[in-house]
């Protein structure tokens, strides 16, 4: 596809962007050579547009047929890079592939043959065992953060699935580190790397530490939420039962927050991540699982309830905050047994508690759930009318809608919501009778 300038610029509308960014214009520029291409930048920097429009170039709107494949190391990150390449209205049928996802449904968006596949390793490599992907025509892969995918153990999969392109002819990588080996099956040939990597925090990114005066770290995680107030915030701990544990002792002292981590299933997972979105949870208390691939507008403060064990642990966790041009705050709990690791090269700024704490206000959106989506035909304009015109709520007391596959969420002000609940109890939406209820 020919990328002309006013191409691009109707894409960035759409995307809400200015203009490209140095990262955006390199990558792009590196992308229409012969090479393939290892981009290494920090996250949030924009990567994702940065390996999309490259991959864009080389698509032929006139042939049929799968083009190009991007392998990621975690369905959340799939789903955003899918949220994108959508709303960016190139004309080009994507699809996503994923565990957790039902595989019926994308058996039969695979039919299609979209241009372009976004998945995670072991669904991919199970499509392609199964003849659902017909990759004699997919011409260019990418590995976005493929040190992760390597790190989770994808190897096996990893190189079936590169193994089945015959057509290779552009593999373009990208990762927040530049630590990662490439193993040899992926098949590198002539490398042009563009390395945006600092090796130092950014100005945006502020570092502080605060220190616990005990071993259990939860009443000054506590007070320091209620010092910062209604600032949205993402907790990493280290494991998923310190995670259900922290998220449990914050709500019995009154702060609203979600859980989040890898055992959850995927009704679950997007439930947390809607009401963090859309403000209904200041507060997101999760594994590591959330380092990477979590598309959160405006997050304000990184927490690390446990320290991080790697310098690519804590550079990811970070990454979620101060992104493009916003700023943001990292803060590490330290213990009176712990030390800052040694691969943070920085001095944080030391913060001092108040003695006295207030539990910030709770949030005004509460999230509601609709057991209908996208294959049902709904969308966001329809949750819109139906909420204003049954449910009697004005368009600004309806807040951030997502609309999955079978099922949707919807912030409301939560001052209205009882009120509403009411008037839908017996509606209908699309003449279907849904259960809409607030969200677990």
């Amino acid at each position: 596809m020919v990328l002309t300038s006013d191409s691009v610029k109707e894409m960035l509308s759409r995307l809400r962007i200015d203009e490209l960014n140095e990262l955006q214009l390199a990558a792009l520029e590196a992308g229409r050579q012969n090479n393939d291409l290892i981009l290494l930048a920090a996250t949030g920097s924009g990567k994702t547009l940065g390996f999309l429009l490259p991959v864009l170039a080389l698509m032929d709107d006139q042939q049929a047929g799968t083009q190009a494949l991007i392998i990621v190391p975690s369905r959340e990150l799939a789903i955003q890079i899918e949220q994108v390449f959508k709303t960016m209205g190139t004309g080009f049928k994507v699809t996503c592939c994923y565990g957790g996802h039902l595989r019926e449904t994308e058996e039969n968006n695979l039919i299609e043959a979209p241009a372009l596949i976004v998945g995670t390793p072991g669904r991919l490599a199970d499509h392609l065992r199964r003849g659902n992907i017909r990759p004699g025509g997919i011409k260019t892969l990418v590995l976005d953060e493929f040190d992760k995918s390597l790190e989770l153990g994808f190897d096996e999969e990893m190189s079936a699935i590169i193994g089945a392109l015959p057509a290779l002819t552009k593999r373009i990588l990208t990762s927040a580190t530049d630590a990662a080996e490439i193993p040899p099956f992926v098949g590198l040939n002539v490398v042009h790397t563009l390395n945006f990597l600092t090796g130092e925090p950014t100005e945006r990114l502020a570092l502080q530490q605060v220190f616990s005066p005990d071993n259990d770290k939860i009443d000054t995680l506590f007070r320091l939420i209620c010092w910062f107030g209604s600032r949205s915030a993402v907790v990493f701990c280290n494991h998923r039962e310190s995670v259900e544990r922290t998220s449990a002792l914050l709500k019995e002292k009154g702060i609203v927050n979600v859980f989040y981590h890898g055992a959850l299933e995927q009704p679950e997972r997007d439930s947390a991540l809607a009401k963090f979105r859309n403000g209904s949870a200041d507060v997101l208390v999760t594994t590591d699982l959330a380092a990477r691939g979590l598309d959160v507008p405006n997050i304000r403060y990184i927490i690390h309830y446990h320290l991080p064990n790697t310098t690519e642990v804590f550079t990811h966790r970070n990454g979620r905050t101060a992104r493009m041009e916003a700023s943001g705050t990292a803060i590490l709990i330290l213990s009176p047994e712990e030390t800052l690791p040694s691969f943070i090269t920085t001095v944080p700024a030391v913060i001092e508690l108040p003695a006295t704490a207030t539990v910030p206000d709770k949030p005004k959106w509460t999230t509601l759930f609709i057991s209908a989506g996208k294959k049902d035909k709904v969308n966001k304009v329809d949750i819109v009318g139906f909420f204003t015109k049954t449910g009697d709520m004005k368009k600004e007391d309806i807040g951030l809608i997502e609309v999955k596959d079978f099922h949707s969420f919807v912030a409301l002000r939560k001052s209205k919501v009882s009120h509403t609940l009411q008037l839908i109890k017996n509606a209908r939406l699309k003449n279907k009778k849904l259960k809409i209820d607030v969200a677990k």
